[in-house]
């Protein structure tokens, strides 16, 4: 018995040692103790700092940061939350280094989805490298995506708690699904969550079609109520996470904006969430699909290192020297897509594609019309801008699909359902059960169909292209550079597609011999598994390799001050830094060092955003004032920074002499055009309720506020006067967590110049305190228990049940 459990558990734990091999082989710099340079990693280094320094000091959440954009909860940035268990589940599934930990999920979350499907390890180990290695998994790594691809690695373990449930294994598919929900809420990646949930209703309908069929409608409904009910638990554990994030989402700039004007004072068009243009601004062209299996179809990623037989290198090399031809070949512009950026191709592999076909030819039953329709689905929808009347379809009318942008990225569904499908080719290949005839067919039509769309692509590049770039006005200054490039494109399309065709064809040779016996099963799936590995490990590595690793400390203390920054540091009052040596508003390096009024995030606030848009970014002085932006950092001549000093900055906190009541947001906004804002505050009334309310009329010249102590989550302000005044604040209104109390009692504050607090302010002298108490942190916390709980009596209830019932 011990023997038999023994060999049981042998081809688990050697796919989990191939997992965490491959994982640490492709990632080795690692093994050193270096890490990976990830742009929007280092960003997000700098925007939280001040979060990660509070942890340090206090032990405890902020759950807020002063350091960018003026000030913003930290939901979205970096937060930890209350009886967050599932935490510990997921750092142990993720022992190995960064990135290896991510491409190790990857693989054993899709290992599990194949054993669900009932394939065997050996098959299944292929299916989880194919999945994992897929070339757009590997470099949203060079990027930084890390939630991103967090949350791509635990979507097949979702789709295996499912799939158990849909195969009547409830008790397995109902711990799988919730746990595997949790997790995958755990990440914090909405938009790849909300792409599995396309994946998971196409699912259902094909299993509703099914049913329908099959007369089993009690059966499906019983499924789909085990099903909802393990994810409602997964959000439910996730609660602090998700009602925090649904009450800073109506603020942010996936919110509903008030405005109706533009920053010209043009009508605005009305929209709730993103706006489309930002939304498709990623859109996959109809031509581009083709380099799901052909990687560089149309020139790979934005920029292309080439190589000294190019056309681009001799025509640099005679006319200005090999030196010159050296360093302009290796940022070479070969994308000649309408994608603003692309980092590389979102490869899948030949070999993968050519099984796929063979699956849609030999696979039968609900789960081949599954994967080929959600493999559809996620295409035509990736071509965004391109396929206008579906995208905006969506956009209109489908919940939420308007919160998220690079609408590209929903190709992932793809990623997921194409090896899927393949890996289920090739079981049915090896079965016993389809006749010979049935898989030399099958073989035949998924050659013409793979082999006739290579050809395909490649005449329609030909006929309906130029082979031009968005950016080839930079090679206008040397006659023949751009012909140069768009000849080295058209060689890049033929060598791909050759490439592809070659594998294609080598990949049928060996299931052809198989067919005639010559090769057998073992010896088959390692040959194509050699294949797999080359066709894409050989296309990653030209986007994220070895090079692309540093020194640990250069990546833990990714930027170092300046001079200015140095000048800056000395001042140790509470203020805010400017840095217009970059884009403000897509910059967290001066948040690392700095309280910054601009910063590096995807959801910003959405009324700080329309500050910046309709006011700082016109150079308005007075509004820089009252964010208390004491210094900028700007460039002098020699391209240095150097630091400035604002000598008319109106500090924390001051008293008006006018408070000017608007009735519009759009008031509010245009007020601030020539608001003197050290004299007079513009507020907008927000209901009825507080069109009586009056603010202070008496001016007292003697009245003076001033800042004792900045803590991130609690600022304490003293008060003189001999009048009632109003005060305004320059820190940034969030009215679901900062109370405002005057000598501890609890006082009522308000939204001024569009951004900032204000207060009332009584006669006398008077401590005044803004402390960051958000109740949806404690409001999350008791439902995150109780599903905790549930998901872990219900399966024990239901098993011990089951068991008595059985007896």
């Amino acid at each position: 018995m011990h023997l038999k459990i023994s060999n049981k558990v042998i081809p688990y734990i050697i796919a989990i040692a191939v997992f965490a091999l491959a994982s640490i082989i492709y990632f080795h710099p690692v093994l050193k103790g270096q890490k990976l340079n990830q742009s929007d990693i280092t960003q997000f280094r700098g925007m939280v700092k001040e979060i990660n320094d509070f942890r340090a000091d206090k032990n405890t959440e902020p759950y807020w940061t002063g350091a960018s954009f003026s000030g913003m909860p930290s939901y979205q940035v970096s937060a930890y939350y209350p009886n967050d268990f599932v935490r510990v589940i997921d750092r142990t599934l993720r022992f190995l280094p960064r990135p290896a930990d991510y491409t190790f999920l990857y693989f054993l979350s899709f290992f599990v989805l194949m054993l669900a499907l009932k394939v065997k390890w050996r098959l299944a180990i292929l299916g989880a490298l194919s999945f994992g290695f897929s070339t757009y998994l590997i470099i949203i790594f060079g990027a930084g995506h890390n939630a991103k691809a967090h949350a791509i690695a635990y979507m097949p373990l979702v789709l295996a708690g499912v799939l158990w449930v849909f195969q009547k294994r409830y008790i397995l598919g109902f711990v799988i699904t919730g746990l595997a929900m949790t997790l995958e809420i755990y990440t914090n990646h909405p938009q790849m969550t909300y792409y599995l949930g396309f994946c998971l209703i196409i699912l259902g309908i094909v299993e509703f079609i099914n049913a329908i069929k099959e007369k089993g409608i009690p059966v499906f409904l019983k499924q789909c109520i085990i099903i909802i009910a393990a994810v409602l638990l997964g959000i439910g554990a996730n609660s602090s996470r998700l009602m925090a994030m649904k009450e800073y989402g109506d603020y942010s700039t996936r919110g509903k904006s008030e405005l109706t004007i533009n920053p010209d004072g043009s009508e605005k068009e009305a929209s709730v969430g993103l706006d489309k243009a930002y939304i498709t601004e990623y859109s996959y062209a109809k031509l581009e699909t083709f380099n799901l299996f052909i990687p560089r179809f149309m020139g790979g990623g934005t920029v292309e290192k080439l190589d000294k037989n190019s056309n681009f290198y001799k025509l640099i090399e005679s006319k200005a020297g090999k030196k010159v031809a050296d360093d302009y070949s290796k940022q070479a512009l070969t994308y000649w897509g309408d994608q603003t950026i692309i980092e590389a191709p979102a490869y899948i592999g030949a070999v993968i594609f050519l099984l796929f076909f063979l699956g849609i030819f030999l696979v039968k039953g609900k789960l081949k019309q599954w994967l080929l329709a959600a493999t559809v689905f996620s295409i035509l929808m990736s071509w965004g801008r391109n396929f206008e009347f579906l995208t905006n379809f969506f956009i209109d009318y489908v919940p939420l699909y308007n919160k998220f942008r690079a609408v590209s990225s929903i190709q992932v569904i793809a990623e997921l359902c194409v090896p899927l499908l393949g890996v289920l080719a090739l079981k049915e290949f090896f079965s016993a059960t389809v006749s010979s005839g049935e898989k030399q067919e099958a073989l035949k039509k998924a050659v013409y169909v793979f082999g006739g769309l290579i050809i395909v692509g490649f005449l329609l590049a030909h006929g309906f292209s130029t082979f031009e770039g968005l950016r080839d006005s930079q090679y206008t200054q040397l006659p023949g550079l751009t012909d140069a490039i768009v000849s080295d494109r058209k060689s890049m399309l033929l060598k791909d597609s050759l490439r592809s065709l070659v594998l294609g064809l080598l990949t049928v040779s060996i299931l052809w011999m198989f067919l005639k016996d010559k090769l057998k099963q073992g010896m088959v799936i390692l040959i194509i598994a050699v294949f797999v590995l080359f066709d894409l490990i050989s296309v990653d590595k030209k986007y994220v390799n070895e090079d692309d690793f540093k020194a640990s400390r250069k990546i833990d203390k990714p930027f170092t001050a300046s001079n200015a920054d140095k000048l800056i540091l000395e001042d140790k009052s509470h203020f805010r830094v400017g840095n217009f040596t970059v884009n403000p508003m897509n910059d967290g390096s001066t948040s690392y060092f700095h309280q910054s009024i601009g910063g590096y995030h995807a959801a910003k606030m959405m009324r700080y955003q329309e500050l910046f848009d309709y006011q700082i970014a016109k150079n308005n002085m007075q509004v820089l004032n009252m964010l208390n932006t004491k210094y900028f950092i700007v460039g002098n001549d020699k391209g240095e920074k150097q630091a400035q000093l604002n000598p008319d900055v109106n500090g924390n906190a001051w008293f008006v002499e006018q408070v000017k009541v608007v009735n519009s947001a759009n008031d509010e906004i245009q007020a601030l055009d020539s608001l003197n804002t050290k004299k007079v505050a513009v507020f907008q009334k927000p209901s009825k309720k507080q069109e009586a309310l009056k603010f202070p009329t008496e001016i007292d010249s003697t009245a003076i506020i001033a800042l004792l102590n900045y803590d991130v989550t609690s600022l304490t302000y003293q008060s003189k006067t001999e009048k009632e005044q109003f005060a305004v604040f320059s820190e940034i209104y969030y009215k679901d967590g900062w109370n405002g109390y005057v000598d501890g009692k609890l006082t009522p504050h308000f939204r001024v110049n569009y951004v900032l607090r204000g207060m009332i302010v009584p006669e006398g002298k008077h401590t005044i305190e803004f402390k960051f108490e958000p109740k949806v942190i404690k409001q999350g916390k008791i439902i995150s228990l109780s599903s905790y709980f549930l998901l872990l009596l219900i399966p024990i209830g239901w098993f011990f049940y089951e068991n008595k019932k059985k007896k």
